[in-house]
Formats: C-alpha cells, sequence, structure tokens
C-alpha cells in the first residue's frame, strides 16, 4: 500500500488551515503532523529549513513548501472535475489573492501583533483602514454579486482568504462587525459554520502523525 501524504500542520496557522480545507475538499486522503512550535521536529526541518507550516510530503517524497502549492496539487490530484482551482484562476480572484497574501497580511500582523512592530494605536487604527481598503471592501464587492468568490459556488480562492479574513476579524470583533461590509460579513460566517471548516479544524493530538481527519 502506497504511504499517505505526511502534512505538517499547525491548527491555528491561516496557511495550514487552507491546506487542510483544501485537500478535505479534494478527497485526498492524508496523515498529519501537528507540530509544537517551540519544538519543531528534526523531520519536518530536513524536508523544509524554513521550518514553518504547511509542508507537504508526497507519497514518492517529493515535498511541497507553499500552501498555494499544496492546494493546486490537491485539486489536480482527483481531476478538479468540480472546479474549485478553475474558477479560482480569473483575473479578480487572483488579485484578491494577491492582496490577501500581500498587504493584508501585512497589516493583519502589525494589527494582531503591535508589540513585535513596536507600534501604538495611531498605527493599528492606520493598519485598519488600509486593510480595509486594499482588501475588505474589494471583497465585499465581488462577493455582493455573488456569494462565493467562485460565482454561485466556492471556489479554492474562498478557502485560501477566509482563514485571514477570520483572524483579522477576530482581533477586535466589534470593530469587525460594526463595518458597513454585509456581503462579506455574511460570507464569513457562513465559512465559519460551514462543515469543511469544521473538519478541517479537527484538534490532534501533537508530535505525532495521525490520519486527518482523525
Amino acid at each position: 500500500m502506497d504511504t499517505l501524504p505526511l502534512l505538517y500542520t499547525y491548527r491555528r496557522c491561516p496557511y495550514a488551515m487552507r491546506a487542510r480545507m483544501a485537500l478535505l475538499q479534494a478527497g485526498v486522503a492524508f496523515d498529519a503532523f501537528e507540530i509544537v512550535l517551540r519544538d519543531k521536529p528534526a523531520e519536518l526541518m530536513t524536508l523544509s529549513p524554513k521550518g514553518t507550516v504547511p509542508v507537504l510530503r508526497l507519497h514518492d517524497g517529493s515535498v511541497l513548501e507553499q500552501s498555494l502549492d499544496i492546494m493546486r496539487w490537491a485539486f489536480a490530484t482527483n481531476g478538479d472535475d468540480d472546479g474549485w482551482w478553475a474558477r479560482a484562476q480569473s483575473d479578480e480572484n487572483l488579485a484578491l489573492l494577491a492582496a490577501c497574501d500581500g498587504p493584508f497580511k501585512q497589516h493583519l500582523d502589525r494589527t494582531k501583533y503591535p508589540e513585535r512592530f513596536g507600534e501604538g494605536a495611531d498605527a493599528k487604527a492606520l493598519h485598519h483602514a488600509q486593510a480595509v481598503e486594499g482588501l475588505l471592501k474589494p471583497l465585499d464587492r465581488q462577493l455582493q454579486r455573488a456569494g462565493q468568490l467562485g460565482g454561485a459556488t466556492p471556489c479554492a480562492t474562498d478557502i485560501a482568504i477566509f482563514p485571514f479574513v477570520r483572524q483579522f476579524a477576530a482581533v477586535e470583533p466589534a470593530w469587525f462587525e460594526a463595518l458597513a461590509l454585509p456581503a462579506l460579513q455574511g460570507w464569513l460566517g457562513g465559512w465559519l459554520s460551514d462543515g469543511l471548516f469544521t473538519r478541517a479544524m479537527c484538534k490532534l493530538e501533537a508530535n505525532r502523525v495521525v490520519a486527518f481527519p482523525a
């Protein structure tokens, strides 16, 4: 029997979250290893010296070190008959993903961990405003036209961006809920209660290989 792909992951990491959701949605069976951030396994560091998750070791020994590469591989593995990856390749969706993984992630980090950057309340307000203009408003406009970024049904862009919006909204929930972005807020609420997200957030015992979901 072929060895299953092994995903090195961390439950709360949004990059690992998007990888787990893609593997589950694509119907790819995999094993998982939940790391401890302060005690990363030697096997992970050997496979990927960058030392961050997710990292996917495939059954042939090759390694995927980036979350989007893992997502692409997952949907290609079973043929992407439902078009999850294909619908994510529109110019609009690619621009939203670039905004998420670039400037928005920077604003998220500085909003969530201001002490790491030596910034105060004024800077936090600026990062809030730039995050809204740079990603949240464009997301809301696209979601007003259809319930998901894939149109009437979701696509890979939805699950690639959702974990980061979730994390941003959780920093100051009352502030986020007060934003005049109803389509985005409804989309976020829908994903938070979606079965795919629930499965992806399955708690695993750390520092051991387990079948996912356990």
